[in-house]
């Protein structure tokens, strides 16, 4: 006798690809999480290493930043001091100077001639007096000139201030030492 499959064959055969079509459809949806998964955590981790580089880089820089500033305040703080140093460097080498200079003034000073005012501005010396007549006042300026202490004597003012006096204003530039007087 024949064998003859009345058996729903078709049927089983279309459920068995069913399942195995969800059993791949699972398999793959896990896989897809799976790796997913993997490349979320791999890019977590990468981002979390970046935020630690930021982070490390950050604190140096406000460490340098910390740094400059007290390199800026030294420097601002070396730039007074070599400041001062000139200045006192400048007394030091000026008090021989300034000593010569007040004894030549002295020194210099005619009879019937009188000092009233003396400013200094660097090497510009201002004097202003009274004088007995033109003739004493021109004995001083003579008597500056000479002096090798200082040099290039200019009259600015002369006033009359009655018979027996006059006001005057010179200008005087102090030698420095070693520097050649003309005249001298």
């Amino acid at each position: 006798m024949a064998k003859i499959n009345l058996l729903p064959w078709r049927e089983e055969l279309r459920k068995q690809r069913q399942v195995d079509f969800l059993i791949f459809l699972g398999l793959g949806v896990l896989v897809s999480i799976f790796v997913m998964a993997v490349v979320h955590f791999s890019i977590d981790g990468l981002i979390e290493t970046q935020h630690n580089r930021n982070h490390f880089v950050q604190n140096e820089i406000s460490v340098l930043d910390k740094r400059i500033k007290e390199i800026q305040t030294l420097d601002r703080t070396k730039s007074k001091l070599l400041a001062r140093m000139e200045v006192i460097q400048r007394l030091q080498s000026s008090r021989p100077e300034i000593v010569h200079m007040f004894d030549q003034l002295a020194k210099t000073v005619p009879e019937g001639v009188r000092l009233t005012k003396f400013t200094q501005s660097g090497e510009k010396l201002s004097i202003e007096g009274s004088a007995q007549s033109n003739t004493r006042v021109s004995a001083y300026m003579r008597n500056l000139e000479q002096s090798p202490w200082l040099k290039g004597t200019d009259l600015n003012v002369i006033r009359s201030k009655g018979v027996d006096a006059n006001s005057f204003t010179l200008k005087v530039v102090q030698a420095k030492v070693g520097e050649p007087v003309e005249g001298n």
